[in-house]
């Protein structure tokens, strides 16, 4: 299960309450631009429209071997497939104040691409120093145990 790509920003913004996964609907030359590594989801969210679940704001680089593709959009919209009991679950998460759905990871499983998300709460602009103070904190103990 090798990961492919990490919103590293998502767990310093948000506080996650419960990850999920769903696989990712891409075409091919996409699977083989995210197996090459070539995927950002600094700044994706998702988003339910219409009943599906959606990734928005994902970069997927364009597949340079498969050549020139007409009217490639790195950063359209994809659609994440998931079972219809978790999505009405989703439904009912969202609609509390304040949360969010965010991507975390995508990863493959098998032959099949994955994307790992999880309903999150943002955070106050103090609870980040907060925990950057813990951070730093730990560290200093480590570091001290270590000499010792």
């Amino acid at each position: 299960m090798p990961t492919l790509a990490i919103n590293k920003k998502a767990r310093f913004d948000y506080e996650i309450l419960d990850t999920l996964e769903g696989g990712l609907k891409l075409t091919g030359a996409e699977v083989k631009s995210v197996k090459a590594g070539h995927t950002q989801l600094k700044g994706a969210f998702l988003h339910i429209q219409g009943g599906e679940l959606w990734l928005k704001g994902a970069f997927i680089a364009a597949y340079k071997p498969a050549g020139k593709q007409e009217d490639y959009d790195a950063n359209r919209d994809r659609k994440v497939l998931v079972h219809r009991r978790e999505l009405s679950r989703l439904v009912g998460k969202k609609g509390q104040e304040g949360l969010t759905l965010v991507p975390l990871s995508i990863y493959t499983k098998g032959d099949l691409v994955k994307l790992e998300f999880a309903v999150a709460r943002g955070k106050k602009q103090y609870e980040k120093r907060e925990a950057i103070k813990k951070r730093d904190i730990q560290r200093d103990i480590r570091e001290k145990l270590k000499g010792n």
